[in-house]
């Protein structure tokens, strides 16, 4: 793909599912905690399931020249905080491999964080692994900051 190439962005469907998972798994973190081959397992089908359900979340690709090209899911979260403001989580992104590099991304986040404008959001927030440097560079080149530490407890 070269840069000028027109990234579209749908909401994933079931037939998405393995190259969303594929995707998922395409990193040495994703390859320890995904199971990308053969049958699409019954978790992710169920998971798949309560994101489309919600009005709250929407999961979503992104294509270059009709191939997937992308994935993340956009979450929206009712708070009290910021005066009882919604505010966005953007998760599980991911660019394929040998898509990187040609600001599919920025244009996923962009993509983002119009969507939670317009949903009248009063902030947009995500994660990302520490052992992911590339992608904090990546975050706060676009305008992410650190401000918390996470903290998270695996059950």
């Amino acid at each position: 793909m070269q840069r000028d190439q027109e990234v579209t962005f749908r909401e994933a469907t079931p037939d998405d599912l393995p190259g969303i998972v594929r995707l998922l798994a395409d990193d040495p973190l994703g390859a320890t905690r995904e199971t990308p081959a053969g049958t699409v397992p019954e978790t992710y089908l169920a998971a798949f399931a309560a994101i489309t359900q919600s009005a709250d979340n929407i999961l979503v690709v992104a294509e270059v020249g009709g191939a997937l090209a992308g994935t993340m899911q956009l979450t929206y979260i009712p708070g009290l905080t910021y005066t009882g403001g919604l505010r966005a989580q953007i998760e599980g992104v991911r660019v394929a491999a040998e898509q990187r590099g040609r600001g599919i991304g920025q244009s996923m986040i962009g993509w983002a964080i119009e969507r939670a404008r317009e949903r009248g959001c009063r902030l947009i927030q995500l994660t990302t692994d520490r052992q992911r440097p590339e992608s904090v560079r990546f975050y706060q080149k676009i305008g992410f900051r650190p401000s918390h530490m996470g903290m998270k407890l695996h059950l």
